[in-house]
């Protein structure tokens, strides 16, 4: 009835609608542990869907329908939305509808038969070896130059952290978001691996090799404890890595200071901690490495993810073909 509680709009809903997208994005902080980035796409757009199924003349969840759900993806397209971004909406759908018949709301799911649009996944760029070799030798050596020089303290320090940054997210395959997440006990560097929490919190442990235990114990014994007596107020407590004013360094810093390191590398690609991160993936299945362990070094819940990184060279292709072939 017009006027009562029921039919109150509020941000293009009816309130018994927006109740049921703020306990699900309660759902998605307490019981899935997203983070507050994965939860604000989530919300933003199973928003953009109520709001389409209440346009089409609906109030409640009970008239929605698969049909509802396709006419909602069909608009996302005619407004010029990406492949990937509608087959991520697609995927949103799918898990709210699951979420409301667990939780009782609907007695059956309407997006359980929605089929995802296929996204073209466009291959990020990688650093060819040579490349890799140049900007960490490059990082390397601007840390003792700096050491030579007789500057300020924090900029000798911030040199050993980038060389530090570069060698772990090199040999790690890390997202810059666990990196910047990291605590000084999560490495062990006795057995060469850190503990990384990746998405969703889950814990996995990643190995790393000589140079990167080189370079982050450089920047323990050498660089961080003369940031953290730079600290303005307290607030880093056990993180790895600092920024300038000793406190947690933030992804931006490290995003902004790999885009400058590989500035200095001719002909290199200007990649991000992404970049870096397909890089190891990459030399890690050039080298032999199973698609299963790459999963699970990287973190991936899907091995349909880390596929994506399982374009071989035409000369690695030829070696396979002809180790393996028996009439090559």
């Amino acid at each position: 009835m017009a006027g009562s509680p029921e039919a109150t709009v509020i941000d293009g809903l009816p309130r018994p609608l927006l109740e049921v997208l703020d306990a699900y994005e309660r759902h998605l902080v307490s019981e899935r542990n997203l983070s507050p980035h994965t939860v604000r796409a989530y919300r933003s757009d199973i928003s953009s869907l109520l709001t389409h199924h209440v346009a089409l003349g609906h109030e409640g969840l009970h008239d929605l329908t698969l049909s509802s759900l396709r006419s909602w993806l069909a608009n996302q397209q005619t407004r010029g939305r990406s492949r990937t971004t509608t087959a991520r909406r697609a995927t949103s759908a799918r898990v709210f509808g699951a979420w409301l018949v667990r939780t009782g709301r609907l007695t059956s799911d309407p997006a359980a038969a929605l089929a995802t649009p296929k996204s073209r996944r466009t291959l990020p760029a990688a650093l060819r070896l040579d490349e890799v070799r140049l900007l960490l030798d490059a990082a390397a050596e601007r840390a003792v130059a700096e050491s030579a020089d007789d500057g300020s303290p924090a900029r000798r320090a911030i040199a050993l952290r980038d060389v530090a940054v570069l060698e772990l997210l090199y040999a790690t395959g890390i997202r810059v978001s666990e990196l910047t997440g990291l605590d000084v006990d999560d490495l062990d560097l006795e057995r060469r691996v850190v503990r990384v929490f990746g998405k969703g919190r889950k814990e996995r442990t990643v190995p790393f090799g000589v140079p990167a235990e080189r370079a982050v114990t450089d920047w323990l014994t050498g660089g961080r404890p003369a940031l953290a007596a730079s600290a303005s107020r307290p607030g880093a407590g056990g993180a790895l890595f600092l920024g300038a004013r000793g406190s947690r360094v933030d992804q931006r810093a490290v995003r902004t200071m790999v885009h400058a390191r590989l500035a200095d590398v001719p002909g290199a690609p200007d990649l991000g901690p992404h970049g870096l991160r397909h890089t190891a993936a990459t030399h890690l299945l050039e080298g032999g490495a199973d698609l299963r362990t790459v999963q699970e070094l990287l973190g991936h819940a899907s091995l349909a993810t880390t596929q994506i990184y399982t374009h071989v060279s035409p000369e690695r292709l030829r070696r396979a073909y002809e180790q393996a072939h028996p009439r090559a």
